[in-house]
């Protein structure tokens, strides 16, 4: 199997589904089509088996086989989203560490939606496909401040000595009340980069919160 075949494989594992113009744009987009490269792998990895696709959906939707999504299921909008926002990331620069879809910490308690290390910093991505009520948020947020309190994310492998920042994704922005960590707001990456662009149009940015 070639490297970016079993590549293209473990990204479906990972988001669960992708469109075949988020496996173009992750894979091919520096190549001078990147579509008809994709479609290509895609053919090919489909016609001996390694995935499967929903062509129903345009452009067609790609999955692992087995799939753990069902492909004609509901969530497949939700996970293209998730992918959506890493190739928002990648596009705004800076070095992915990692990224975690739908982790549980706290037994299960805490389930983001991403868990990702984005220009040296660690966040718990909150990505809403549909508007929350004010009730269900803040529930979804005090769940977050018993794993703050309970001092259970120090366990985390990945974190030294900071409490992750959480970062709400969503057309609506929410009153929040929380305690010792910070949460953003933003409709996208784009929209939370220029929240911080200094005058000087600084690519880096840098975020702290005072405990």
């Amino acid at each position: 199997m070639r490297k970016r075949d079993r590549m293209i494989i473990d990204a479906l594992e990972l988001f669960r589904a992708l469109s075949r113009d988020q496996v173009a744009e992750m894979f091919f987009d520096h190549l001078k089509s990147p579509v008809t490269n994709a479609n290509f792998a895609l053919k090919r990895l489909r016609d001996r088996g390694y995935i499967e696709a929903n062509i129903n959906r345009q452009p067609y939707v790609y999955f692992p086989k087995p799939s753990r999504i069902k492909t004609n299921g509901q969530k497949i909008d939700h996970f293209l989203k998730i992918a959506d926002f890493y190739l928002q990331l990648k596009r705004a620069g800076g070095s992915i560490k990692f990224i975690h879809v739908e982790p549980q910490y706290m037994n299960g308690s805490i389930r983001p939606d991403v868990c990702v290390k984005w220009r040296d910093q660690i966040w718990f991505v909150e990505i809403q496909n549909s508007h929350y009520t004010h009730k269900v948020m803040q529930e979804k947020m005090t769940r977050y401040q018993d794993f703050y309190d309970s001092s259970q994310w120090k366990e985390l492998p990945f974190v030294k000595s900071k409490f992750p920042y959480v970062w709400i994704l969503a057309d609506h922005k929410y009153k929040i009340d929380v305690d010792g960590f910070r949460v953003f707001q933003s409709k996208s990456v784009k929209d939370f980069l220029n929240q911080f662009e200094k005058p000087s149009k600084e690519k880096v940015i840098t975020v702290t919160v005072k405990s």
